[in-house]
């Protein structure tokens, strides 16, 4: 618009003169509006400050892929399922019911490290985002007495961040922890609705995290060892099912009868297989390297020998997966 008014003014008579300070103030107000009306353009405003739904679909897609396979060991289904289920629903543009994911597996085999990978994939500030929201059973719901309170504080949480951004990703972790009957409270909110309140909650991400279920898992993962087969051949099939009924009949899981499962809300249950000594020494090596150390193999080694295997007799999984990689590394990285 200052481009503009400077061109015009060759055009203009004698009668048409404007005093040069006029002239300033008339150019600084174009420059100004016309400042004003670029940084209000949805894309350059977001780059400045977070919007929801800012990241294209299809570059979440290609950033959460190349993040799990680069990052994440020894869970090919995982990869494959996560990867799926957010880039079908993301893609989706009339999708019936928010996408809900419920990742099951030991402590240390990926599972809070996946939820952070799906954060940073959608919002580029990742479990930093306000868009982003994650509640800790025992942090957040500690006190059995108090479960009426929380129901009703957790649906309030929900709607309103929904309503403010619905492509809000909400995390609960700890879930074998909960307790029974809170997690359904959030029952209406998963299901087929196109509109509750007004507010439709269909773009929506939950995903939950749980150690309960992990027995089962572990089960089926030996029983192809034992028969000669890769865990790269175990499929989703062989293990789904068998996980959501051991969830779902678990009185130590907040998913305990819940009406979450037997209302087939939950879109995949996801396994996290039991991670073996190769994996484990993939993880110190990537801890290694992100700190900037040249990666000695004898130290790597060590520190993989040095976590404890389950069965006792067979000695394949590590029981702590790589949770204790990272402190390990600092007794010998002083």
């Amino acid at each position: 618009r200052a481009a503009l008014a400077l061109a015009l003014l060759p055009l203009l008579g004698p009668a048409s003169a404007v005093e040069p300070v006029s002239l300033g103030l008339a150019i600084a107000g174009a420059a100004a509006s016309a400042l004003t009306g670029i940084i209000s353009y949805p894309r350059l405003y977001c780059y400045f400050k977070e919007c929801c739904l800012q990241r294209h679909d299809q570059r979440v897609a290609a950033d959460l892929q190349e993040s799990l396979e680069r990052k994440l060991f020894g869970q090919h289904l995982v990869q494959k399922v996560v990867v799926k289920a957010v880039k079908g629903f993301l893609n989706n543009t009339n999708a019936k019911k928010p996408l809900a994911l419920s990742l099951h597996g030991w402590t240390g085999t990926g599972k809070n490290f996946v939820s952070k990978i799906v954060a940073e994939s959608i919002y580029k500030r990742g479990l930093h985002s306000k868009y982003v929201h994650q509640f800790v059973a025992t942090l957040h719901f500690p006190h059995a007495h108090r479960i009426d309170l929380y129901k009703d504080q957790l649906q309030s949480w929900i709607r309103g961040n929904v309503s403010t951004c619905p492509r809000s990703l909400f995390i609960f972790d700890e879930m074998d922890k909960m307790h029974a009957g809170l997690i359904d409270s959030i029952k209406p909110f998963l299901d087929y609705y196109e509109l509750l309140d007004g507010v439709s909650y269909r773009q929506a991400i939950f995903i939950f995290l749980s150690n309960a279920g992990a027995e089962k898992i572990t089960e089926v993962a030996l029983d192809f060892w034992r028969s000669g087969r890769t865990r790269e051949e175990i499929q989703l099939t062989d293990i789904q099912n068998a996980l959501s009924v051991s969830v779902f009949n678990n009185k130590n899981s907040g998913f305990w009868h819940s009406t979450l499962i037997d209302r087939n809300l939950i879109d995949y249950f996801v396994p996290f297989l039991p991670l073996e000594y190769k994996h484990v020494k993939m993880c110190v090596r990537v801890e290694i390297q992100s700190r900037g150390y040249a990666v000695d193999e004898d130290i790597l080694s060590r520190i993989a020998e040095e976590m404890t295997y389950f069965p006792k007799e067979e000695r394949i999984y590590s029981d702590k997966g790589c949770k204790t990689v990272d402190s390990k590394l600092d007794y010998y990285y002083d």
